[in-house]
Formats: structure tokens, C-alpha cells, sequence
């Protein structure tokens, strides 16, 4: 693929995507991706992949679905070992290829889309929840415990 510049573009369902189904609130949707296989000036072999989909995720402020746009860009340099990580040029993110050269081009997108997830989802019209929780009327007519103390210290 890389010595001809193949070029793949489709569209993969939500649903078929079983390692980032679990993170999402459903699996309405689908992801628009597109992926180029070639050498650069270096003569590195890269994949240049391209995705775009809205995430239905669940908001951790409202606890209510909502739809997070993602559009990944990335170019991964095929690597064969470990250690041709260091020979990448910058911009490039290592992918170690299978010993056989097979890859699995759906995988690819996915392993993208995980990375893009944020760790905690908040909806971006949410407002931000109270940080201080002053005490309530009852809290502060509780007698301390270390009242008794202060009395006995009078004394």
C-alpha cells in the first residue's frame, strides 16, 4: 500500500467500533475517515489518517447525553521495530507494524478516536459547578466537640 499510495476513505458505524462503544452514552452515529499510505522526502513510510465524528457522550456535570465533535489528524510512521521510533521525524506518531505487514485499517481510526476522548466529558454549555458549599443553618448551631475542652480549659 505504501509503495503505491493507496488512498481508502468510507465510513465506519459507532456500533462496530467495540473498544470505544464502552465510553460512549450510545452508538448512534458514524465516523467519516479517510487514510494515505506513501514515503515522504526521508523516505518514510507513513499513514496520514483523517476521522470526523460526533461522539454521543455523557456529560459528568448534567449526567446528560451530548454530542462532542472530534476531527483527528494524524500521521503515524510505520515502524518494524521498536527502535526506528527515534528515527521519526517530528510530527510523526510511531505505528509498529505486524511482523506479516497487515494492518487493520478500522483499528487504526479507532485507536485515534480513544485517544481523542477527553478523560472526564463535559458538555461545553454546561456552567461550572460550586466549589465552596457554605454551612447550613444547622451546621452552625451543632455544638463542637471540642467545646467541652475550651470549658474545661477555663476552669
Amino acid at each position: 500500500m505504501v509503495a503505491e499510495r493507496r488512498q481508502f476513505e468510507g465510513v465506519i458505524p459507532l456500533e462496530t467500533m467495540s473498544r470505544l462503544r464502552d465510553s460512549l452514552a450510545d452508538v448512534d452515529g458514524a465516523c467519516r475517515f479517510s487514510l494515505e499510505f506513501g514515503r515522504d522526502a526521508l523516505q518514510v513510510a507513513y499513514v496520514a489518517l483523517t476521522a470526523e465524528v460526533d461522539l454521543p457522550l455523557m456529560c459528568q456535570r448534567s449526567l446528560e447525553r451530548f454530542l462532542l465533535p472530534v476531527q483527528v489528524t494524524q500521521r503515524l510512521g510505520l515502524i518494524a521495530e521498536e527502535v526506528e521510533e527515534a528515527a521519526l521525524p517530528p510530527g510523526y506518531e510511531p505505528l509498529l507494524t505486524p511482523r506479516d505487514g497487515q494492518l487493520c485499517l478500522v483499528d487504526m481510526v479507532e485507536d485515534e478516536l480513544l485517544l481523542a476522548l477527553p478523560v472526564v466529558p463535559v458538555a461545553p454549555a454546561t456552567g461550572p459547578v460550586q466549589r465552596e458549599w457554605p454551612p447550613t443553618q444547622q451546621e452552625r448551631q451543632t455544638v463542637s466537640p471540642f467545646s467541652v475542652l475550651t470549658e474545661l480549659k477555663k476552669k
